[in-house]
């Protein structure tokens, strides 16, 4: 039996304050080192046990950080029998990184805006 721990947001971008909480959960150092590893497994996501080895860390210290990233959105998790594979979700992550230049150059002038460094 497969289960998920995700998110709730639709499929348009986050809020601010969606976004908020997704960036300060993304403000420690460990945490942004578990998304950047996850990330580079790729779809298929790495066990607990794995990402612990991997990082070094405690396992009470990784699921606490695996809690906040889930809570924010940018991760998810499910279990495959007794394994429990975490996941980035990159389609939050893609839309974080929109959120943050949805609004590029907009106090621009009208014929400046096409000439961006």
């Amino acid at each position: 039996m497969e289960m998920k721990h995700q998110h709730s947001l639709a499929q348009k971008g986050p809020t601010s304050a969606e976004a908020a909480e997704a960036f300060a959960a993304l403000g420690s150092e460990m945490r942004l080192s578990i998304l950047r590893a996850l990330v580079r497994a790729g779809e298929s996501g790495m066990a607990v046990g794995a990402l612990q080895q991997r990082l070094a860390i405690a396992g009470s210290t990784l699921s606490h950080h695996l809690r906040a990233l889930i809570q924010a959105g940018v991760l998810e998790q499910t279990r495959d029998g007794r394994t429990l594979i975490c996941r980035a979700r990159y389609d939050r992550i893609q839309g974080l990184a929109a959120f943050l230049v949805s609004e590029c150059c907009a106090d621009l002038e009208p014929e400046t805006k096409g000439k961006r460094a």
